[in-house]
């Protein structure tokens, strides 16, 4: 074993040690439960700075192999790694340390009130099953750990169980995750049944020798499997439930890490396991992906639940992701290798930059959460001069998500427009048009992202409390401070050495899709396709710093009075401004709402109570405007009143009747007989 090789694989056990000892440390310091969270999360932040460094060093070229045959039958448990694998265990690193480091401040307030001893337990079980999802080298490891992980994270989701809604929105997720598995199960079965190998080292070349339709099926059913944990529509369902039911701290991973894991098998699926594939299959995706980033942004829009609002903005990102996963299987079907690294690239850059925005903007929901005990946008307003940290970190993931230079969404989402703009050296007239329609759709969310967290910012924090609760709000933590501008350093650090990023994502597209991609860069600028297009990010920040330094001082020497002036806000003659005349998220959305009508469907509820006395005489105005699901009342409650009718049909069946359970055991007796004398 050479020495990268050794280092790798002490980072690598190292990491499993922290890990297990956070799990059983929680539980055996239970009786104290402040000890209990400084064990569980603090080997939990050690164990994902050791699954960072093992993502770093992956992605400079070392290797590991581990094969422990007695754990599991037919192959056993076996482990490596390339730097597709290393990338995203890079990512779950960089979702994973702040995140626990936050956890060390947000969850102080569960003591006396939620078992932090579990809430350990499952946070470290949950971060070493995502770990080594990546790493998983056969088929029954794969399934193993991908369950554990949903298990995990099942539990965690439930931590405030007697909350409204918890228990619904883990139901959800236990449903469609299994869902999932399930897809994934017979998808991969059938796969190893057909190549005769349960190892994935050997799938490609058995990929090639399949009939078409079996690896159409397979296909199809691998993307069903992982699309459900990415949260891509229409199997987003449990997503807008199950994160802002969690733990904020939990939420961050979920969303910025856990639903990476299903952006990671579909790479795998197209572009490793299953070769290249028809057209079709990058075009399916395309249009999903398409979808996924116009309804998630377009939900995220009218929500007034931060943190739902959030959620929905991960369907809207995953969208982005998987829209350069999808554009790149296009192109590595049409033989344009160098753009199906680019396309590829873009979406790998973009799903690090998610993981960083994303995990920031959630740690940010938490705190205004556990400061105001409210996730409800109408009743929050004023807090940045109550949370001014807090607001100001929120502030940079916001411009971070929007993808407004100079932060790190801008530069993803500019490569791909890149990639998908260059699609017209594809001959074909139909995948020019979904190369088309995509190109606008993330336009469109572009636009309406802006939007959207124009109002996540305007109405949480800024004019007047319009609740008790924000009026008294005050800044969280050191520790979830400190996480929280972690993330943002990393918003403006992933956009400043953009070139450094791409260089090292590279190789990685290179691996996979046999060509690097078609970009070249220097130290400060990106030229994508031979001067087709060029960005500099490095010097759009400079930009940027210099003018909001330039103006000021321009304002000084041209004798502008800069003092600062204090004004009453104008309040349409009346004497003194109160939180009733505020903008509220509702009014925000609304002109959206309208526009969209079709989509949205809204059901408006006015409601009046008179005073007792007199009905000339109101005493309040109830007013709701709700949006309905498209998705949910066109796919899901057709299935669940179809589910309903076959149980009730079940339920004839099981009548409680001894009698009749032993005539069903004997017919069933006589049938198996009457097969087995046939040769059946």
């Amino acid at each position: 074993m050479s020495i990268d090789d050794t280092l790798i694989f002490n980072l690598f056990l190292g990491m499993l040690l922290c890990f297990g000892l956070g799990s059983v440390g929680a539980i055996l310091t239970a009786r104290q439960p402040s000890l209990s969270r400084l064990v569980g999360h603090g080997l939990a932040l050690l164990g994902a700075a050791l699954a960072f460094c093992l993502g770093l060093t992956g992605l400079l070229g070392g290797t590991l192999h581990v094969v422990i045959p007695a754990i599991l039958p037919i192959g056993g448990v076996e482990l490596g790694l390339d730097r597709l694998s290393a990338f995203f265990v890079l990512i779950i690193g960089v979702g994973a340390i702040p995140t626990a480091l936050f956890a060390l401040g947000y969850t102080r307030e569960y003591e006396g009130h939620h078992s932090l001893a579990g809430l350990g337990l499952a946070f470290n079980l949950f971060l070493a099953a995502m770990v080594l999802v990546p790493l998983a080298r056969n088929t029954l490891t794969f399934l193993a750990l991908w369950e554990a992980m949903s298990l995990a994270s099942y539990f965690l989701v439930m931590t405030e169980s007697e909350r409204n809604g918890t228990q619904q929105a883990g139901w959800v997720y236990l449903v469609m995750t299994h869902a999932g598995f399930a897809c994934l199960l017979v998808g991969f079965l059938w796969l190893a049944g057909l190549s005769g190998a349960l190892r994935f080292v050997e799938w490609p070349t058995a990929a090639a020798r399949m009939d078409g339709l079996s690896r159409n099926l397979i296909f199809v059913l691998l993307a069903l499997g992982f699309g459900s944990k990415a949260g891509l529509i229409p199997l987003h369902v449990w997503l807008p439930r199950a994160h802002p039911a969690a733990p904020s701290h939990v939420s961050a991973l979920m969303s910025g890490v856990m639903i990476k894991l299903g952006v990671y098998g579909l790479v795998r699926i197209g572009f490793d396991w299953l070769g290249v594939g028809p057209a079709w299959w990058g075009g399916v995706i395309v249009v999903i992906a398409a979808a996924s980033a116009v309804f998630g942004v377009l939900y995220a829009l009218v929500e007034s639940d931060l943190k739902r609002l959030l959620a929905y903005s991960s369907v809207e990102n995953v969208g982005i992701i998987v829209l350069g996963v999808g554009a790149g299987m296009l192109f590595q079907t049409y033989g344009l290798k160098s753009l199906a690294a680019l396309a590829l690239l873009a979406g790998l850059y973009h799903t690090l930059n998610h993981t960083v925005f994303k995990s920031l903007l959630f740690m940010g929901a938490g705190a205004i959460l556990q400061a105001t005990h409210s996730r409800n946008m109408e009743e929050m307003g004023g807090l940045i001069k109550r949370m001014p940290h807090t607001a100001a970190l929120f502030l940079i993931g916001s411009v971070a998500i929007a993808a407004l230079p100079p932060l790190n969404g801008f530069v993803s989402e500019w490569l791909t427009f890149q990639a998908l703009l260059l699609s017209f050296q594809i001959d074909a007239a139909g995948v020019n048009l979904i190369f088309t329609l995509a190109v606008a759709a993330l336009a469109l969310t572009g636009g309406l992202a802006a939007a959207a967290f124009v109002k996540a910012f305007g109405i949480t924090f800024l004019a007047l409390p319009r609740s008790n609760q924000a009026a008294h709000a005050g800044e969280v933590g050191l520790a979830m401070r400190l996480a929280m501008a972690v993330l943002a350093a990393a918003c403006l650090g992933l956009a400043l050495a953009a070139t450094g990023i791409v260089a090292g994502l590279n190789p990685i597209a290179a691996d996979l899709t046999g060509a690097p991609a078609d970009l070249h860069f220097d130290w400060n600028a990106i030229i994508a396709n031979n001067d087709f297009a060029t960005v500099s990010p490095l010097w759009l920040g400079v930009v940027l710093a210099g003018l909001l330094a330039v103006i000021p001082l321009a304002l000084r020497l041209a004798g502008a009075n800069t003092r600062r002036r204090y004004y009453e806000t104008w309040g349409c003659g009346r004497a003194l401004q109160t939180a009733r005349f505020e903008y509220t998220a509702t009014a925000f959305s609304n002109p959206f709402k309208r526009v969209f009508d079709r989509l949205y469907r809204p059901v408006k509820e006015l409601g009046l109570e008179f005073h007792p006395e007199s009905r000339y005489f109101v005493r309040t105005i109830t007013y709701r405007h709700k949006t309905r699901s498209l998705v949910e009342e066109m796919l899901y409650l057709p299935l669940l009143r179809l589910a309903q009718r076959v149980s009730r049909l079940a339920h004839l069946v099981q009548s409680g009747n001894v009698q009749s359970y032993l005539l069903y055991m004997l017919a069933a007796l006589v049938v198996l007989l009457a097969l087995s004398r046939q040769g059946v």
